[in-house]
């Protein structure tokens, strides 16, 4: 073949491989442009604010009062960490299920994860930053330290109210019943026996009180 056959040959090549790369960029950008002018925009479907989804409400935490503004979807934990800075009861789960967020409610242990913040408007919440009284530990704190009752420390706070709150139910006077009213608090660090021995000393601790 002549080189002007072999010139040809290559010119009509890459005249077809630019006619079909041409092809499918004009098809590609053709529809993309039709699927962004179908897209609403954000902001055209964005909810409007509204501030009937708010509410205001009335806590007394730690024995202090406090005036919240919040969305009604807000739960008990994230009022506490997020709107008045008490991160002492820990997000482990979110769903209820390992006790890490345990605070008590008119003396009542709740799971403040699964609790709505406008469900106890006007109520008494103690966290576990509340149960310490001038300067000086719970005995319960002092028994999860005297023991060594955790270990990376992450679920103490809830183990700590709750075994609190054990104490005050009645549910402390042998060990097989202490772990049963425990149970609900999970340590993945499985300081369990240590646990209940604090638990055990919390509660003679806590007749003095």
């Amino acid at each position: 073949m002549s080189p002007e056959g072999i010139d040809k040959r290559i010119d009509n090549g890459i005249a077809k491989s630019w006619s079909r790369r041409n092809f499918l960029t004009s098809t590609v950008a053709s529809t993309m442009s039709v699927s962004l002018l179908d897209r609403p925009s954000q902001a055209a479907t964005a909810p409007p604010a509204n501030n009937r989804d708010r509410f205001k409400t009335s806590l007394r935490i730690n024995g202090r009062p406090h005036q919240l503004s919040l969305d009604v979807r807000t739960t008990l934990l994230d009022a506490l960490r997020e709107h008045v800075g008490l991160t002492g009861s820990k997000k482990g789960c979110d769903h209820g299920q390992c006790g890490a967020c345990t605070v008590l409610v008119d003396n009542r242990r709740v799971l403040s994860c699964l609790t709505l913040a406008a469900s106890v408007d006007g109520k008494n919440v103690t966290t576990i930053e509340g149960l310490a009284s001038n300067g000086a530990l719970h005995p319960m704190q002092q028994a999860f330290i005297d023991h060594d009752a955790f270990q990376c420390g992450f679920c103490t706070p809830g183990q700590i109210v709750s075994a609190v709150a054990c104490v005050q139910e009645g549910h402390a006077t042998h060990e097989a019943e202490i772990r049963e009213y425990m149970s609900g608090n999970l340590c993945r660090c499985a300081a369990y026996p240590n646990i209940v021995d604090a638990v055990k000393q919390g509660a003679t601790g806590m007749k003095d009180i």
